[in-house]
């Protein structure tokens, strides 16, 4: 009796083995597997993956082909036009069809069809599944069935709806075949930065892969989801779960952390919950408007009157604006490829109502330093930012640097641990150095100006010519 033709099982950021509906489905069918993850560069269009998260890749698929590899399935590794190299594995293998979980960045929605009907038309089963998200963004939509535009009575219509599938385990073992096809070696996909400092901030500070993120979550709901809500704000306190990258990259599924937070009680977890929701809510927006990540979702923001300040972008992206609060996060950033969320709010402000530049040269920073850059939450946190995304009231709001460093890192612990040269400094001064006294700058061993530098703006006068240009521009909307 001959063998049933194998499947392949498209592995993009999916890099799990547990709650993987592509794969789970293949496996069901009792046919041989051939996993394989294509880098396709060209298929992401003008948003290729960013250095940080292509130094999360490599570590991710070489976790992943580790998981396959004991169960007996070795991963494929291709790189060029996904649709020439999986034509090119079915050739070399005589699949019968090909299985993937969807993505929905705009660019790759349109390849994956063009992918799919080319594969159905030469009588090949073409499958897709929904792997990263609680809800299709098809699924939740208003009464009237339009696209929601605000993000409470979205999160509601999501809290209504069925809830998701529960997730399932990971097949213990997976059918191959007898002749395992070709594959790259990792190394040659040339994923790893060439900035060892860099790549070694990163190495320090993550462990990619499905292990680790499971591990990340059950240290999470142990330590820290009961007071979630409470202290999720306090870039000081290891008091978030640090799983973004994680669920980027698929290392974990929405579902895992959908049914963990929901299986404890109060606040906290509840919060969690809401924040799962504020990304499906990002991927909702890219979905029904898929321009989001280059223009304003605010029309009327087309004429809003940005500044040029190159000096001022390149000192905000390495951390030497002279507001502490804003320099730690840029410095934590490029150090470990993350920030704290409230640190990205208030480093975002400054970027686009301090220095007045647009919210466009923030996110393409992001999206190469972030090891979780991902193309609807970058966009959608940076219109939210900048005023001109949905959801953003008051679109006018100017964090100050000043009061949100005193809010939430009241010690200074984070500026002190990222802004060294400001350690010995005593805490009513950490977020404002400038109105220390001579002496006690000097027994701190800080020479503003030298060691670390005075402000680039007057954040008064810096937040008063963003009111004004707010101001002309809803004179003209």
């Amino acid at each position: 009796m001959s063998s049933p033709s194998p499947l392949i099982v498209w592995f993009r950021q999916d890099l799990r083995l547990a709650d993987n509906p592509a794969l789970s489905a293949a496996v069901a069918t009792g046919a041989p597997i051939v996993p394989v993850h294509i880098l396709d560069d060209e298929g992401a269009g003008a948003w290729r993956r960013g250095g940080a998260s292509r130094w999360w890749l490599h570590h991710s698929l070489a976790a992943l082909g580790a998981d396959l590899h004991a169960r007996g399935a070795p991963l494929v590794l291709r790189r060029g036009r996904a649709a020439e190299e999986l034509d090119a594995l079915i050739a070399e293998t005589g699949a019968a069809g090909v299985f993937w979980n969807r993505c929905y960045e705009p660019a790759i929605r349109v390849r994956d069809e063009a992918i799919k009907s080319g594969l159905e038309a030469r009588g090949i089963l073409a499958r897709s599944f929904n792997a990263s998200l609680l809800f299709e963004p098809w699924t939740i939509a208003t009464q009237g069935g339009q696209p929601f535009k605000v993000y409470t009575p979205f999160g509601k219509a999501c809290r209504a709806a069925d809830p998701p599938p529960r997730p399932v385990p990971a097949p213990e073992a997976l059918r191959t075949p007898a002749v395992p096809p070709r594959s790259l070696d990792l190394a040659s996909l040339d994923l790893l930065p060439t900035r060892p400092d860099w790549a070694g901030g990163l190495r320090a500070a993550w462990v990619p892969g499905e292990a680790a993120a499971q591990l990340r979550l059950a240290r999470f709901v142990d330590a820290a989801i009961t007071d979630y809500k409470e202290q999720r704000n306090r870039p000081d306190l290891e008091a978030t779960s640090r799983l973004s990258p994680y669920l980027h990259f698929g290392e974990i599924s929405p579902r895992q952390l959908w049914y963990a937070a929901r299986a404890r009680d109060g606040g906290g977890p509840d919060h969690f919950v809401s924040e799962l929701l504020w990304r499906e809510f990002a991927y909702h927006l890219l979905f029904h408007f898929p321009d989001l990540p280059e223009r304003n979702w605010r029309s009327s923001f087309d004429s809003f009157p940005w500044g040029e300040d190159h000096a001022g972008l390149e000192a905000w992206r390495r951390g030497r604006t002279g507001f502490p609060i804003v320099d730690a996060g840029m410095r934590e950033l490029w150090q470990t490829g993350w920030m704290h969320n409230r640190v990205r709010m208030i480093a975002g402000s400054f970027l686009v109502k301090d220095l007045m530049l647009p919210w466009q040269l923030g996110k393409a920073w992001f999206w190469d330093t972030l090891v979780d850059a991902d193309l609807a939450n970058n966009a959608a946190s940076w219109q939210w930012v900048a005023g001109c995304g949905a959801d953003a009231a008051p679109y006018f709001r100017v964090f100050n640097p000043m009061l949100q460093g005193e809010k939430f890192d009241p010690d200074g612990a984070y500026v002190k641990r990222f802004v060294p040269e400001l350690a010995r400094l005593p805490a009513q001064f950490v977020h404002r150095p400038w109105e220390a006294d001579a002496a006690t700058l000097r027994a701190a061993g800080i020479e503003l100006g030298q060691t670390y530098p005075r402000p680039i703006v007057d954040h008064g006068k810096a937040r008063d010519r963003a009111l004004a240009a707010f101001a002309t521009l809803k004179q003209s909307t």
